[in-house]
């Protein structure tokens, strides 16, 4: 047993806090560095996204693995945010480790965190301003704010684009490295038999099935003794017979495309191809519960059960297209589509795989607007208001836990403090003029502009941040920041020491079926 604990354990968890947050702490900001990983496989990890860095580095420490959680549950709950909210609980320790020395007890500084939390997201809801979910210019400014600082900056726009269509899924296709938002679904298949089957179908009826169109074969080897010659030949007719009825079942609803999850036999495609109907089949089923959802049609697991309102036909046109030299079905067009694919397009995969980490990010954050449609300032602007008026409260606070208060006030500002560094600004000097600006709780809307340095008002600016990510960034760093806080005691269980000179017990050997049948099993 190894037992740590009192003020050593705080120093070591505050230590290994702040360390998981200087990892990240340049990655805030549009002028933000990225980070190059090699994860476990040897494959390289390029990102600024903080989850993503976090989610590759393998850490012992506890505390530290619970700060991972931190930008974890950040990027589940809301998506974006998640470096800020690591950046923030490690300045909440940091600002805690004086008291701790001063040696308050964790649970008045606790107490004084959660104070410092409630009267915080109470500026929040003051100076935060509604936004109309519909004006499309105001969410492109709040999306793009959100992804200004990823590497995909400098096609803004367009993701931004992306990903308040495929939220709103009012698809509008952009052609910019041909990254589109596709009003519909598309997946990786082509026709059963190009030469014979149409590869574009203008309004197509779909039917969706995941039954295999082929003779039902037996479950093990099945044998059948024929006397006759005949016999053979009527075997054989009944397949045929029962997948000619399979097919007629199907071809009485008159498609012009089936999609199956299973297999189709040779003589299935030939009576879906004479009567004029495209087939594809073994298709993955979450593509096929997303064609369903896109085109309207019901998935249906035996032919004999279909019916008219099973038919998909709210797709516009079908068609495959080659992309590289891969065939992609398109089915796309619909009529108010309930799924869509975003198709991404990039020079590498390394660059790919980073503008489809933020499309994510800039999906949610789109999707956070739609769900809470109001507006806080970005580029620390806010971090700003609430420390200058946490600091104004703080006189108000009694007893012993102003000091903490006034503390994770100021713990804050180190997000405009971040932002300031990153930008390579002097830091003092900038945070003085920010904190000037911001004295009395007023001019809510000055911050930091993180591209030139300049301290400007955000209306202007259009940096904006969503309501629902900064206050779920400020609960999960105060609230982790106060969990780590209270941790007294580390107990970690070690293996018993071995005396010296004894040898390590030998692993009790098990046998595998390699060596099931060695010589040893035979008696002699």
């Amino acid at each position: 047993m190894k037992r740590e604990s009192g003020a050593k354990v705080h120093q070591a968890n505050i230590q290994a806090a702040k360390a998981v947050a200087d990892i990240i702490r340049t990655t805030l900001g549009p002028r933000s560095m990225l980070k190059m990983l090699l994860d476990a496989s040897g494959g390289i990890v390029v990102t600024n996204d903080g989850n993503a860095i976090l989610r590759e580095i393998d850490i012992a420490h506890p505390a530290a693995k619970s700060m991972i959680e931190l930008s974890r549950t950040q990027d589940e709950e809301v998506g974006d945010g998640t470096t800020s909210v690591i950046v923030l609980a490690g300045e909440m320790l940091h600002v805690a480790q004086a008291f701790i020395d001063k040696s308050y007890h964790p649970t008045v500084i606790c107490r004084a965190y959660t104070k410092a939390l409630d009267d915080a997201i109470a500026v929040l809801d003051k100076i935060a301003m509604p936004v109309d979910v519909n004006d499309r210019a105001a969410m492109l400014g709040l999306v793009k704010s959100s992804i200004g600082t990823k590497f995909t900056g400098q096609f803004g726009d367009l993701i931004a684009d992306l990903a308040i269509d495929a939220t709103t899924t009012a698809g509008v296709d952009l052609g910019q490295e041909d990254s589109e938002v596709l009003k519909g679904v598309m997946f990786n298949k082509d026709v059963v038999a190009p030469g014979k089957m149409r590869r574009k179908i203008v309004n197509p009826r779909i039917i969706l099935l995941d039954c295999p169109v082929e003779y039902k074969k037996g479950e093990n080897q099945t044998n059948a003794e024929l006397m006759k010659e005949e016999d053979w030949q009527v075997l054989l007719e009944m397949e045929e017979e029962y997948i000619k009825n399979l097919c007629a079942q199907i071809l009485k609803f008159k498609p012009d495309l089936v999609i199956t999850e299973k297999g189709l036999s040779d003589l299935a495609i030939h009576y879906l191809s004479k009567a004029g109907v495209s087939a594809i089949r073994r298709l993955r089923k979450t593509d096929n519960n997303r064609i369903a959802r896109a085109c309207g049609a019901v998935i249906v697991n035996r032919p004999e059960e279909l019916q008219e309102s099973d038919v998909g036909t709210r797709a516009g046109l079908f068609e495959i297209k080659k992309i590289g030299d891969e065939f992609f079905a398109f089915i796309v067009d619909c009529k108010d589509p309930k799924a869509c694919t975003v198709l991404l397009r990039g020079a590498s995969k390394d660059v790919l795989n980073e503008v489809e980490r933020n499309l994510q990010d800039a999906m949610s954050v789109a999707r956070n607007i739609l769900k809470n449609p109001k507006l806080l300032p970005g580029g620390g602007a806010t971090e700003l208001t609430v420390s200058a008026t946490l600091k104004q409260k703080s006189s108000s606070v009694e007893g012993v836990e102003k000091w903490p208060y006034e503390a994770a006030a100021l713990a804050f500002e180190a997000i405009p403090r971040t932002l300031a560094q990153n930008c390579g600004l002097n830091v003092i000097r900038t945070m003085t003029q920010l904190q000037g600006k911001h004295a009395n709780g007023e001019n809510a809307w000055v911050g930091l502009d993180g591209r030139s340095g300049d301290i400007v008002d955000m209306k202007e600016r259009k940096v904006w941040d969503s309501y629902s990510v900064k206050s779920q960034t400020f609960k999960t760093a105060i609230e982790a920041a106060c969990m780590l806080l209270r941790i007294d005691d580390i107990v970690s269980g070690i293996k018993k020491k071995q005396a010296p000179g004894a040898s390590a017990p030998k692993q009790p050997q098990i046998e595998t079926e390699g060596d099931a049948d060695n010589e040893q099993m035979i008696p002699e």
